[in-house]
């Protein structure tokens, strides 16, 4: 399994066009083959940040959803940002 997590800070006054735009975004995310679980999420105490997670069944499911990439007008807004992507080994349901 492959968990892609992390934020992106937008300005705070963008950020809720920035997730409304990102709508058709996690539409065709949750529907690409290998997609376990994709959503981008204000943040409750940063007015800019966005936090991001994905849950894959695989690498080359990441990938080929990845090959679009985000549009010219969002990563022009994204300010900063640290996600990472990270292969996981072994879960446990809680």
């Amino acid at each position: 399994m492959i968990i892609v997590s992390g934020w992106l800070r937008v300005a705070a006054e963008d950020r809720d066009a920035y997730l409304t735009g990102c709508v058709e975004v996690m539409t065709a995310a949750r529907q690409a083959p290998g997609c376990l679980d994709f959503h981008l999420a204000a943040d409750l105490l940063d007015p800019a940040r966005i936090n991001v997670y994905e849950a894959w069944e695989s690498e080359a499911d990441v990938e080929a959803f990845r090959a679009g990439g985000p549009s010219d007008d969002q990563t022009a807004q994204i300010l900063g940002a640290e996600v990472r992507q990270h292969t996981v080994a072994e879960s446990t349901n809680l």
